[in-house]
């Protein structure tokens, strides 16, 4: 059975190798000036006023794959809630108050508001400039988690109600998954750019519908990474087994 195994893998690997090695042979040239899907790709975020052409791929594009990338981000934070829930033989401890050394205590809430409000920018300014929901999600989550670092677990439980961001991931992956049926009623295709005008290239209304879901992507992984991050940090300083160990 083992042998077989190992048949099996060798023949796919083989088999994927030999496919890896055939689309490395048809890629244009380092350096060339032959770049068939990047120049369609910025000639299609122009025509559509989107300035970040990532954004357009991400968001007009290719917008069904980032649904896919939503996706499981979403199933991995469900399955993560699901697998360190509390079980029968667990209790939960309130968390000691942590001794937390001046300098770090001054720049963690110095810090915090600067990186919460670079957060939001960089969301709100994904279909203008580097970044975006992705990125900018990730950022604003760090934010709140500096009151961890800067004060102790109490206040950051205080800021972070639990139950209204498992609420906003969850309306979050809804509103991508309404803007991507609403072009369907209108007698387009899925999540296709076509409802919205396009605005004016380099404003902040420009993309047509991009920084919509943008923006539904940005609340996504903020959400979903406090979500997360909770429930290890509830595992690490909170739950804790009947017998104290």
């Amino acid at each position: 059975m083992n042998r077989l195994r190992l048949w099996l893998l060798a023949v796919g690997g083989a088999g994927l190798g030999a496919l890896l090695v055939a689309a490395c042979l048809e890629l244009p040239d380092f350096g060339g000036h032959r770049h068939p899907y990047g120049d369609r790709a910025v000639h299609a975020s122009l025509l559509r006023r989107t300035a970040n052409t990532v954004a357009s791929v991400n968001f007009d594009q290719r917008a069904y794959d980032t649904l896919g990338e939503m996706s499981i981000l979403f199933a991995a934070v469900l399955g993560c809630v699901v697998l360190l829930r509390q079980a029968r033989d667990e209790h939960r401890a309130p968390p000691e108050p942590a001794e937390v050394a001046r300098p770090v205590r001054r720049y963690a809430l110095l810090v915090l508001p600067v990186v919460l409000v670079t957060g939001l920018y960089v969301i709100a300014h994904g279909q203008l400039s580097p970044g975006g929901g992705f990125q900018g999600g990730v950022v604003a989550a760090t934010a709140l988690h500096l009151l961890y670092l800067g004060a102790d677990y109490g206040a950051l439980e205080r800021v972070r109600p639990l139950g209204v961001y498992q609420t906003t991931d969850a309306l979050a992956v809804g509103a991508y998954l309404v803007l991507g049926l609403a072009p369907i009623l209108a007698g387009t295709a899925f999540l296709a750019n076509t409802l919205l005008p396009y605005g004016t290239f380099g404003t902040l209304s420009s993309g047509g519908a991009v920084p919509l879901l943008n923006a539904a992507i940005g609340m996504e992984v903020a959400s979903a990474a406090v979500v997360l991050l909770a429930h290890f940090l509830d595992q690490a300083v909170e739950i804790e087994e009947e017998h104290g160990s």
